[in-house]
């Protein structure tokens, strides 16, 4: 048992995070994880387009990801950008888009920051366009695209976890990790896979068994943003808060300020939705 504990807790220390590596160029794991958490959330979707009378047509979730994939990529980057450190940015607006560093030189780097709430809003505000442009039935749409969603999220947990980032808070549980990227070399929350089963797993789970369930017909969207919303915020208490930012009115993270904004929008859209039913 010891032995595995201290496996486990120097797991991320033994994990090289570059699939490819030529000079100074990397490829990273991160990136695969993207491709795998679009290619889940589209297979899943095309499960119950063969399989269900969702109302929606295949050649509409083909034009459908054809807008969302560069959405997803551009807002999340811009999410965080703004969100989390944009006195940086200002300072260094080619690094916004480029995946290099100026500051200390010209180094390589990969694109390093998304925001999953960045990503959201992006989200949010393409699908309405989509479906005035298609005249698609928004409602219809996202009880489709939201039952699927949050497994493919998982995906982009394990890739923050893969690349040691992301850390939790210090603990001294045995669960606990050392990750590489931690200047004090504490014992930390793997708060990235904690991540990934209750906002990636936990919530698929639910929301897959409610997508038939006609009491949720039409409303998956709000209960996600809601769901999602409470599952982030308790979790942002075991995760590291951003180094640039640290916390916010002495307590709260920016994950948590976006969470409690994303759970109002939630119980907004849904009692707009059922005064409207």
């Amino acid at each position: 048992m010891q032995s595995f504990i201290g496996w486990w807790q120097h797991l991320p220390e033994n994990i090289n995070p570059n699939l490819i590596t030529i000079g100074s160029f990397q490829i990273r794991y991160y990136g695969l994880m993207y491709l795998l958490a679009f290619a889940t959330v589209y297979l899943l979707i095309q499960y119950r387009l063969k399989r269900e009378k969702t109302g929606i047509a295949q050649k509409v979730i083909e034009d459908y990801f054809f807008w969302m994939i560069p959405l997803v990529l551009a807002g999340g980057r811009l999410g965080y950008v703004l969100f989390y450190n944009l006195g940086y940015y200002i300072k260094h607006p080619l690094e916004i888009a480029l995946p290099f560093e100026f500051t200390n030189g010209f180094k390589y780097t990969g694109i390093y920051g998304m925001s999953y709430h960045g990503a959201l809003i992006a989200v949010i505000f393409g699908t309405v366009m989509f479906c005035r442009k298609n005249k698609v039935d928004f409602w219809r749409l996202t009880d489709l695209v939201i039952s699927a969603f949050p497994l493919g999220y998982t995906f982009g947990r394990i890739g923050n976890f893969i690349n040691g980032e992301l850390y939790g808070r210090p603990t001294d549980s045995f669960l606990g990790m050392y990750f590489p990227l931690d200047p004090t070399g504490q014992l930390r929350h793997a708060s990235q896979l904690y991540e990934a089963f209750f906002e990636g797993i936990f919530l698929f789970v639910i929301l897959w068994n409610l997508r038939q369930n006609k009491r949720f017909l039409g409303i998956l969207f709000p209960v996600y943003l809601i769901g999602y919303g409470v599952v982030r915020f308790f979790l942002e208490f075991l995760r590291q808060p951003d180094a640039q930012l640290g916390f916010i009115f002495g307590w709260l993270t920016m994950g948590q300020i976006l969470c409690l904004a994303m759970i109002a929008a939630g119980l907004i859209v849904g009692a707009v939705k059922k005064r409207n039913a």
